[in-house]
């Protein structure tokens, strides 16, 4: 039973505390990720924790050799363990692999990760410490081609995503969301686990319910995690494209409780919008004079992002080469265009069944 104060608000409430040797439970829902999942479950099998360990794949309709080498590793190695997802979705993922689970700690893994050694021990400590429901770390994304080095500098840049502590915060403390998360399973269970309505946004929306059930929810910037973005200019569009529509869904169901950094790209659709039109008036001469000059004030809001855009990409975090740093110019504008239409869709007509179709498609280019 939760304890409300006078105000209606849950009080502040600690998350139970296992004994160090309880074990835990890695947690990872995988789709068409045969080149990163057998790195991604190394790290994982190389943590030094205490206790017993389990790491549970749930396998999506791969189209490409991913659920072979599951099947592979997990014949090789019997602390893993594999639960079907035939329906793709990762918060349907989490919770079957989650249920499969026999341990107290839950450790959610990307298969796009490599957790940083020492990551686990850390976070049960600092867990056990603040007493929280959930901590998580920094997201140190990384890239291996010219692209996807552009696209790891968006993630981690201020500019690129917005601001949100994993992405380069430095101080401990309360937090948000999480990073994936290093999760007690009795909070999970007490709250319902993921909602398996959403297809994006299932973290930060599960975060809400834990914070609203006057837990903790932690931020611990020695944490990190190795994040692999999207390889293609066309993955990272329909990626943030689909981030973005249930983002804007989840702003349909909890209105204000979203941050407002998550309305900046959809504000600079608009402002790209108004610009092109006022673009094409001026052109055709529809608007002249005195009221041109006055239109043309809507060009700044684009002219200040363009600059800011070659700030970044000119500068130390555009990257060494020229080619990263014409990536980096390419890139950024194609992360926040993208999500801000998707964002602008589904305020409109709900994110319904959207889907990230980037990790749909088997059919990778190799990597270098």
């Amino acid at each position: 039973m939760h304890l409300a104060t006078p105000g209606g608000v849950t009080a502040r409430r600690d998350a139970p505390v296992p004994p160090d040797d309880a074990g835990v439970s890695f947690v990872m829902p995988v789709l068409n990720e045969e080149r990163y999942l057998r790195r991604a479950v190394e790290t994982v099998l190389q943590q030094d924790v205490p206790g017993p360990v389990e790491v549970i794949l749930a396998l999506g309709p791969s189209t490409d050799g991913t659920d072979a080498i599951a099947r592979l590793l997990r014949d090789a190695d019997e602390r893993i363990v594999l639960v079907d997802n035939p329906d793709a979705d990762i918060p349907v993922g989490l919770n079957r692999a989650i249920r499969a689970g026999r341990y107290p700690t839950i450790v959610r893994v990307d298969a796009h990760s490599e957790l940083s050694p020492g990551y686990t021990r850390a976070a049960l400590a600092t867990l056990a410490r603040v007493k929280a429901a959930n901590v998580g770390g920094v997201m140190r994304a990384d890239g291996r081609t010219p692209f996807q080095r552009a696209v790891a500098r968006a993630y981690n840049s201020r500019v690129g995503l917005g601001g949100g502590a994993y992405h380069g915060a430095t101080a401990e403390g309360e937090a948000e969301s999480a990073y994936l998360g290093v999760m007690r399973r009795a909070v999970l269970d007490e709250v319902g686990m993921f909602d398996e309505s959403l297809r994006r946004g299932e973290d930060w929306e599960l975060n809400l319910r834990i914070r609203r059930a006057g837990y903790r929810v932690w931020f611990d910037p020695s944490l990190s995690v190795v994040y692999w973005p999207r390889e293609s200019w066309a993955r990272l569009v329909r990626q943030f494209r689909a981030t973005g529509a249930w983002r804007g869904e989840l702003v349909r169901r909890y209105g204000r409780r979203n941050s407002l950094r998550f309305f900046a790209p959809p504000a600079l659709v608009v402002a790209a919008g108004a610009s092109v039109v006022v673009g094409a008036l001026q052109a055709t001469r529809a608007l002249r004079g005195t009221r041109s000059a006055a239109a043309s004030l809507v060009h700044l809001p684009l002219a200040a992002y363009g600059a800011l855009v070659g700030v970044v990409a000119l500068g130390r975090g555009g990257g060494r080469g020229w080619r990263d740093k014409a990536w980096t110019a390419a890139v950024l504008p194609s992360m926040h265009l993208s999500w801000g239409a998707g964002f602008l869709w589904a305020i409109g007509r709900g994110a319904r069944d959207t889907v990230d179709t980037s990790r749909l498609d088997g059919r990778n280019t190799p990597l270098p």
